[in-house]
């Protein structure tokens, strides 16, 4: 069947999409092969695809498609993460616009809105990765909050706190007001902002003191007595301030010693304390101590016996406790409060300040706020050691390794994780309390099962008599994270069924692809789970993508306007020109400067490959036709020439360098395929090419589409299925690559057609420089020996060359010259040439090369430069000179 005169992705695309699908091509069951598995970072519900989907999944499909055509049994196993915060947010604006309130709704009730908007959503992104070309086994698609991850996930919870490993423990936590939520620490974004510090007066009580102190003290007085300065970046925060501490070493504060001060505009009197936490060189070397809104003051309340005062309500307003400005927003407090102390002479003066704010992970607007509150906690320094050794080691690797540091930095100051999440969509932690909420003494058990719970809190309490109507389930639930951990596990159902066939036969999964920006949240936890649970890596290597940025170097993102929508570059460039010119940008570990001029390269690639396929199809074939030797050469050469390029590719796939993988196929098709190959065997205008060579030829071309195949997967199995005849179901995908090993005479032979392309392109440059036809044949001297003699057939052809002959010199009126290495060439141009042009331009050529040769042997001459400069740069250098000489000698014996 004839191809289409042009490459057109929307008629090829999803014609061969719903083929595989329909075949269950990318489906697997485990049988005797060798497995490879990979599971998809899962997206959240919420999401829909973005650049970072695109490039992240592209390399996945990537690493799957070349493992089936290595014959082995490969399963991409996909899903979506509940995302509990995002998409509890999602719902709770939906149900606003709709006017009802969260608060005015109970959990069943707004529970049953999520999984609707999940049920309408959820699968919104998944579709999308089908139009990329993604080959998932779809059948296997979990989520995380689906019975078999939910079970797993609550299993756990109860096997870990029965260990001991989980705990719940009133500490100070990152908040998120919006969410009304606990984060981890990893969840806090921190961010330098311009910020303000302000220094406010706290008066010294019932002061008699003098008003001179030692030398080295600074004290401040006006007509109301004596007063601290402490400068701060909250103000809005003082009147949960118990204490103001100052450092026992620092001199100019040591008339504070013993004292009591007045918390401006509050009024409550608090103790000044000493503590060598304290830096002397901020500020004014005093700090308000504020227990219950910095993890630091808390710290020190808990050291000094301080009273706690909470003053913030959950969504970040002021509560009762704070007594002034009371349901006012804090940040809307911070610019009042700054007024109101100004106005009692109570603020000293405002600086400019530069500092770092944390902010919700999730919600990018909201200033995270330290919080002091009862909530769960998993202790991580088992985890810690259980998981650093086999990274360091190497037993599980990192692509590129310098992630390894990232990884042990933080699994050596690991802290405990906060796991609990005060949101109604996500798993419900699952304790049950018998005492009444906020009792002095909460009694509460752990189990998976509410019936299980009862069971356990009879025998806690001896009373038989209990019902489930007398427990109540704690109302918070776990960090999303906490079911993410277990997924190269519980997508094959490992927690639940240990021994199953499945996890016997996929786990260890083999390749993990995500970005680095989850190393803590999720890959390290996966290993950590893994080895809990397994006794096993999660996966044997990780591939750490960079982040997507624009040409200008900017992080992708809506908020900048930078970030195509992949469906529409799709749509514009075919989904393999959009692949291609992701990875022609994507080196492992580093960021992507991503241009769309680079689909567009793609898409032209597309249509190189498209052509050129075209053009073979069109070649009439004689079975009659003896092959030419100019044909036998170039079958041997670019025989050798990809044998060279697939072993050259295994070898940057063994080390993920995916993007070099994919140049070195894109170099053989266009220049040494496309470029030479073809007008080497190509049969002269309206002549037939031999059987043989033809046979070669679309040989090649299967092998090539073989080696494209894993980045460009819709356009090579739309032109193998071309090659010939197939049979319904079969596919380039699972069809296996056969290119053989290099040969050791591979090298010569490569080598030497590399010259005869030098003596061509020489030709054809002196033709082009005289604009004599490519048609013309013209006879052409070697001077020396003819080294290159076995190829003189293809030389002939390609140049269009008349004959060869060799002689000691050629020069003189007609000819033009070139080297080829240090051989030197002349093409007999007859009268065409204007010699005293031709001398004229060798003249001032060689003057050029004479001034260019002063500065090399100047370099070389100056011994600091020897002696200092790197070997490589001096062996440069001395091959430039040796270079230079030549051409010289060239254009003087030319003249």
């Amino acid at each position: 069947m004839e191809l289409a005169t042009k490459y057109a992705p929307e008629a090829v695309e999803g014609k061969w999409y719903n083929y595989w699908l329909n075949h269950k091509l990318f489906s697997s069951k485990p049988d005797s092969r060798e497995p490879y598995t990979i599971v998809i970072p899962p997206p959240n519900v919420t999401g829909v695809l973005h650049m970072g989907h695109m490039l992240n999944n592209t390399i996945q499909d990537i690493l799957v498609r070349r493992a089936r055509m290595e014959g082995k049994n490969a399963c991409w196993v996909p899903g979506t993460d509940h995302a509990s915060i995002a998409t509890e947010a999602k719902v709770v604006n939906k149900l606003a616009q709709q006017g009802i309130r969260k608060m005015d709704l109970t959990r069943e009730e707004f529970l049953k809105h999520a999984w609707e908007w999940t049920e309408e959503h959820g699968g919104i992104i998944l579709k999308q990765l089908r139009r990329l070309g993604a080959s998932c086994d779809w059948d296997r698609t979990a989520f995380t909050m689906d019975e078999t991850r939910s079970k797993s996930v609550l299993k756990v919870f109860v096997d870990l706190y029965n260990k001991g490993l989980i705990y719940r423990g009133l500490r100070m936590v990152n908040w998120d007001p919006k969410a009304q939520t606990a984060l981890s620490n990893e969840e806090v974004i921190y961010r330098e902002e311009k910020s303000k510090l302000y220094y406010l007066k706290y008066y010294v009580a019932e002061d008699t003191g003098a008003t001179t102190g030692v030398e080295g003290e600074v004290i401040h007085q006006d007509a109301k007595g004596r007063y601290a300065v402490v400068a701060t970046t909250r103000p809005e925060t003082i009147m949960g301030d118990t204490a103001m501490c100052i450092n026992p070493k620092d001199p100019k504060n040591g008339w504070l010693k013993g004292q009591k001060v007045i918390v401006p505009l509050v009024g409550r009197v608090v103790p000044v304390i000493e503590d060598r936490y304290v830096d002397i060189e901020f500020g004014t070397g005093c700090l308000k101590v504020t227990p219950a809104h910095d993890v630091n003051d808390y710290n020190l309340g808990r050291t000094h016996n301080l009273e706690t005062i909470d003053i913030f309500n959950a969504n970040g307003t002021l509560s009762e406790a704070a007594g002034m400005y009371v349901g006012q927003d804090r940040m809307e407090v911070r610019k009042q409060i700054a007024i109101d102390l100004e106005a009692a002479g109570l603020l000293e003066k405002v600086e400019d300040y530069d500092n770092k704010v944390g902010y919700s992970e999730r919600n990018a607007d909201t200033a995270v706020e330290p919080r002091l509150c009862m909530q769960w906690y998993l202790s991580m320094q088992h985890f810690a050691d259980i998981a650093l050794p086999p990274v360091m080691n190497d037993e599980l690797k990192f692509y590129p390794a310098k992630y390894k540091n990232t990884y042990n930095n933080w699994l050596s100051n690991i802290q405990d994780w906060c796991i609990s999440r005060q949101l109604w969509w996500g798993h419900r932690i699952p304790a049950y309390y018998l005492s009444a909420p906020n009792a002095e003494v909460e009694e509460f058990v752990v189990a998976e099962t509410a019936e299980e719970a009862l069971r356990l809190a009879k025998e806690k309490t001896g009373n038989d008599n209990l019902t489930l109507a007398d427990l109540r389930q704690d109302e918070a639930a776990l960090d999303t994270w906490f079911s993410s951990w277990l997924w190269p596990i519980s997508l094959f159902d490992g927690i639940n069924h240990p021994d199953s066939e499945e996890l016997a036969y996929y786990y260890p999964t083999s390749d993990l692809v995500t970005g680095p920006d989850i190393i803590f949240f999720w890959v390290a936890r996966m290993i950590m789970a893994g080895y809990e649970y397994t006794g096993k890596m999660p996966f044997r290597n990780v591939y750490f993508t960079g982040i997507v940025r624009d040409k200008l170097g900017r992080k992708m993102s809506k908020s900048l306007g930078n970030s195509p929508d992949p469906l529409d570059l799709i749509d514009k460039f075919g989904a393999d020109g959009v692949r291609m010119g992701m990875m022609l940008s994507a080196p492992a570990g580093n960021d992507i400067l991503f241009d769309e001029s680079l689909c567009e390269q793609g898409r032209n690639f597309c249509n190189k490959i498209w052509n050129a396929f075209r053009l073979v199809q069109g070649w009439e074939v004689s079975d009659t036709l003896a092959q030419p030797e100019t044909s036998r050469l170039a079958i041997e050469w670019f025989g050798a020439q990809l044998r060279k390029s697939a072993a050259e590719m295994a070898d940057l796939f063994s080390k993920y360098r995916l993007s070099e993988a994919l140049m070195e196929v894109y170099r053989l098709f266009w220049d040494e395929f496309s470029s030479w190959y073809l007008e080497m065997v190509k049969p002269a205008y309206q002549q037939p090419i031999d059987r043989t060579s033809y046979a070669a030829t679309i040989g090649f071309f299967n092998d090539l589409l073989h080696l494209l195949h894993p980045f460009m997967p819709f356009i090579s199995e739309e032109l193998w299925q071309h090659i010939e005849e197939r049979k319904e179901g079969e596919s380039i995908m699972v069809s296996p690559q056969d290119i053989a090993a290099p040969r050791s005479e591979d090298a010569a032979l490569i080598a030497d057609i590399e010259r005869v392309k030098g003596i061509v392109t020489g030709v054809r440059a002196a033709r082009a420089q005289k604009n004599i036809s490519p048609r013309e044949a013209l006879p052409l001297t070697i001077v020396g020996e003819n080294e290159l003699s076995a190829y003189d057939t293809l030389v002939k052809k390609m140049a269009t060359i008349s004959e060869i002959a060799t002689a000691t010199e050629a020069n003189g009126a007609g000819y033009s010259t070139f080297l080829v290495g240090t051989t030197q060439y002349a093409l007999y141009l007859g009268d065409v040439v204007d010699l005293e042009a031709e001398k004229e331009a060798a003249r001032a050529e060689l003057d050029h090369l004479r001034k260019f040769l002063k500065s090399i042997q100047g370099k070389l001459a100056n011994e600091r430069f020897v002696s200092g400069a790197p070997e490589s740069v001096v062996a440069m250098e001395r091959k430039k000179e040796a270079d230079t000489l030549a051409k010289i000698a060239a254009l003087e014996a030319k003249l």
